[in-house]
């Protein structure tokens, strides 16, 4: 058993010595302290890896994958880091994490064909400001943690927010990818696939690059990624809704959907409301005005903007138990106008028009920092998801709040709380997000993505793995649930069912594809479940 061990050490050490003479020995992290915070996301942790890789360039991701594969070690993909499906965790010691930050070159604008590609590294936030310049843009262009999250990361996830109510998700704006497999071997998809053409259409053929949205970093790494541009609507409105129930919330939330005119939109619970949303301390309340007034369209707009949110003040925040807030955007004002009546007349049946505050401040600074990523108290954050047909919202939302209920004595005995979050992606589906709360201690995570001085305004707790245990068995009924109201998910990472239930030739498909791009399966084995 020594011996074995010992073996597999200097194995371990020699990939190691091999990646550091390959992309350079500042980049290839074994360090612990290193290790671990690469290895957690926002809710857990899993394996530690044998070493934390930063490839710079395609050519440094073929060869990292080149060392990984001849010495039978499996390759992790890591984007942004802000997730919670255990994606990029990695399910075996013997494997490297690979950081795709340094990966963060805007490689080409190309305005007269209408597209750009970047390395998987670039932040939604930094491609969008780069665009914004040139008058262009994705059509979705992000999430809202888009100061972190990136691009590859999306891409193997899937994600949704900005640009969604009219574009759908990520995967909807993508046209080519340029993707490392095992072994070092790279495939083009869409029209970068012909070698006379460029990466400016998706649609020849079979959808490859289809293939590797939402994949979870299974079938390969991305190392390069095209996307369609679109003319920057520079006209954007915004109104928000208050309803008495969920309900009536979901029921003007789908009728807006069904318009078709909404670029995004958001509904929350009224604990979501009054809490994160509620609790800025006056130096994030001048902030808010400052990027509002920065972006109106001119001072007397910008005033007039701060004006109204000063009279709405926060009574809006309590009026209704739920609220929906949207945005549109036109190529004119009278375009944008028309759109958003078209959205108060889907709403007005079922709720009432309240103070616009919330996504008028989204529209000036819609790239929002991590915060949220402890509880407005300082609590531990984990949220879940599920996309939904519109039909059967309600019926989720029943079931879900008899579950709540089934576990209130305990949950208030360990100090968890729920909320939730809300939207709807294109003209036919409803994302419904539920999100725990719990009293516990800080983790690497924490610390690292959030600044110190917003640490020291929060209350610390100690640990509480009663808690923590019992927000995994929730959420666990709650996955469950999901499966049987038929929802399907985005960021797929390595909890979710993606392979419970389905079809069997589909499964059987899925398979053969893993098989044949990967064959060792050493592409973040456990990703999507296979």
């Amino acid at each position: 058993m020594v011996a074995n061990e010992s073996q597999a050490s200097d194995s371990q050490a020699d990939v190691v010595n091999k990646l550091a003479n390959a992309i350079g020995r500042d980049y290839v992290l074994t360090a612990d302290e290193e290790r671990n915070f690469y290895a957690m996301d926002v809710y857990s942790q899993r394996e530690l890896p044998i070493a934390v890789v930063q490839p710079g360039s395609l050519s440094d991701a073929v060869e990292v994958s080149r060392i990984a594969a001849a010495a039978g070690v499996a390759l992790v993909p890591r984007g942004g880091g802000a997730s919670y499906t255990d994606a990029y965790l990695p399910d075996t010691a013997n494997s490297l994490l690979v950081d795709t930050s340094r990966m963060n070159r805007i490689l080409e604008i190309n305005e007269e064909d209408m597209y750009v590609t970047v390395e998987p590294g670039v932040t939604w936030a930094e491609m969008t400001a780069a665009l914004k310049e040139k008058g262009l843009r994705t059509p979705f262009w992000g999430p809202f943690s888009g100061i972190a999250a990136t691009i590859g990361g999306s891409m193997a996830q899937n994600s949704v927010s900005l640009g969604s109510g009219l574009y759908g998700i990520s995967a909807d704006s993508v046209l080519c990818f340029e993707v490392v497999l095992p072994g070092g071997k790279i495939l083009r998809t869409g029209s970068a696939a012909v070698e006379t053409s460029t990466p400016f259409f998706r649609g020849y053929g079979p959808d490859l690059t289809g293939l590797f949205t939402g994949d979870a970093g299974v079938l390969g790494l991305k190392a390069r990624i095209t996307l369609r541009l679109i003319k920057n609507p520079t006209f954007k409105v915004s109104c928000s809704f208050g309803f008495d129930s969920f309900d009536q919330m979901a029921a003007g939330a789908a009728e807006a959907a069904r318009a078709g005119v909404c670029s995004d939109n958001f509904g929350l619970d009224p604990k979501l409301q009054q809490g994160q949303l509620g609790s800025q301390d006056m130096s994030a309340k001048i902030e808010v005005a400052k990027a509002v007034y920065a972006a109106s369209r001119n001072p007397i707009d910008g005033l007039w903007k701060l004006i109204k949110m000063a009279v709405a003040g926060e009574r809006f925040l309590k009026a209704f138990p739920y609220a929906m807030h949207f945005n549109v955007e036109g190529y004119s004002k009278a375009e944008a106008a028309s759109k958003l009546e078209l959205v108060r007349i889907a709403c007005a049946p079922h709720g009432h028009e309240i103070a616009n505050t919330i996504p008028t401040v989204l529209m000036a600074n819609p790239f929002i920092p991590l915060y949220p990523v402890l509880g407005p108290r300082g609590q531990r954050w984990v949220p879940q998801h599920g996309i939904l047909p519109f039909s059967r919202l309600t019926t989720f939302h029943a079931r879900l709040h008899e579950l709540y209920a089934e576990y209130e004595e305990r949950m208030h005995q360990h100090k968890v709380e729920y909320a939730a979050m809300y939207t709807s992606i294109s003209t036919n589906g409803f994302l419904y997000e539920p999100v725990f709360y719990w009293e516990d201690d800080r983790t690497a995570f924490h610390k690292r993505y959030l600044p110190q001085e917003y640490l020291d305004m929060l209350p610390e707790y100690e640990a509480n793995p009663e808690g923590r245990a019992l927000v995994k068995e929730m959420k666990g009924r709650i996955i469950d649930l999901f499966h049987e109201c038929g929802a399907i998910h985005m960021q797929i990472g390595k909890s979710y069912p993606y392979m419970r239930g389905r079809e069997k030739h589909a499964a059987a498909l899925i398979g053969a594809i893993k098989k044949q791009v990967d064959p060792k399966g050493l592409m973040n084995p456990g990703g999507l479940g296979i």
